[in-house]
């Protein structure tokens, strides 16, 4: 037990002392998650939105598919961006292997079917009398998009957040498609993955020890957005 208490200690000194190794995973972690939440609520809010508010053909398949998204494993996302973002692929003049462009771009669609479901799983659950009552007041078109969608404000956030949550400790699409790369794409995840088995015990503490704060400070918006 004495090398467990030892790397804790060595963690909490690797942190505070500003080591540059440590925290290069950190700022690559965030840079590429950031990047990544970005395009997924831009784009997933406004699909999810109109998979639960409006009613089509194909609709209950669609879900289906988006709900098995969800479900898409991480190593798997992973092997399709490498393919066609590898110097063979049809994206691969665009460079984008091995940067954290990349690792964005899968970490997107690794989030996207969340960020859909959930928010389309809010509108859904939005009092149907709404739209009749807001209607009667004689509101626009945009009016009642903009007062429906603020509504459901809080499961959207929720779904952001549990996006990001996934993101944030994904290992498999960082791994292959940034190629885990010191001082560039190498991620909070996979710097604990290479370093515990190197034996750097205290730097994959140091690493885990920022990812649980930074679950935690999900959960903890995740837990007062539900009580909302």
């Amino acid at each position: 037990m004495d090398f467990i208490l030892a790397g804790f200690i060595e963690a909490i000194r690797l942190l505070f002392s500003g080591d540059g190794q440590t925290w290069s995973a950190v700022g690559a972690t965030l840079k590429a998650s950031s990047g990544s939440m970005a395009a997924s609520l831009t784009l997933g809010v406004p699909l999810g939105f109109m998979l639960g508010y409006f009613q089509f053909p194909a609709k209950r398949q669609l879900r289906l598919l988006v709900d098995t998204a969800l479900a898409l494993p991480t190593v798997f996302i992973g092997l399709v961006v490498y393919a066609f973002i590898s110097n063979r692929g049809p994206l691969g003049e665009m460079g984008l292997l091995f940067t954290l462009t990349g690792i964005a771009i899968g970490q997107t669609i690794l989030a996207l079917p969340v960020v859909i479901a959930l928010s389309a799983t809010a509108v859904e659950s939005m009092d149907r009398h709404l739209r009749t009552l807001l209607i009667s007041l004689g509101a626009s078109r945009r009016q009642l998009l903009f007062s429906s969608l603020w509504e459901v404000r809080y499961g959207v956030l929720a779904a952001g957040l549990t996006a990001y949550g996934r993101v944030m400790t994904e290992v498999g699409i960082s791994m292959m498609v940034g190629g885990n790369i010191k001082w560039h794409t190498r991620t909070i995840t996979t710097a604990i993955a290479l370093e515990t088995g190197k034996g750097m015990f205290s730097t994959g503490i140091a690493l885990g020890l920022v990812l649980i704060a930074i679950a935690f400070g999900v959960n903890v918006c995740l837990s007062f957005l539900r009580s909302k």
